[in-house]
């Protein structure tokens, strides 16, 4: 498995691919990333096309257990972010 990709090597393929500078590659990228935070933050879905959809899920509360002592615990009621990959990316992978 190789190295996944940094974010200096995303912007710089970014910005050659829409034939732009680095720094408005970066912007634009920020700007996705904030977007995607505040919708998701606030319970909504943002779907990206080609790539999935990122939503957040309600976890109730539940019995945990520390598997070193053995200890049941109650853990309360939380958030999670779940991604769901496009039947294109996946199909695009495995092709």
């Amino acid at each position: 498995m190789s190295k996944p990709m940094t974010k200096t090597q995303l912007v710089a393929a970014l910005a050659d691919a829409m034939g732009s500078d680095k720094k408005t590659a970066s912007a634009a990228l920020d700007a996705v990333a904030n977007v995607i935070t505040a919708e998701v933050a606030q319970g909504g879905a943002v779907t990206l096309p080609g790539i999935g959809k990122v939503y957040c899920k309600a976890r109730p509360e539940r019995q945990v257990r520390n598997p070193a002592t053995g200890e049941t615990k109650t853990k309360p009621a939380d958030k999670q972010v779940k991604v769901t990959i496009a039947k294109a990316l996946k199909d695009s992978v495995n092709a």
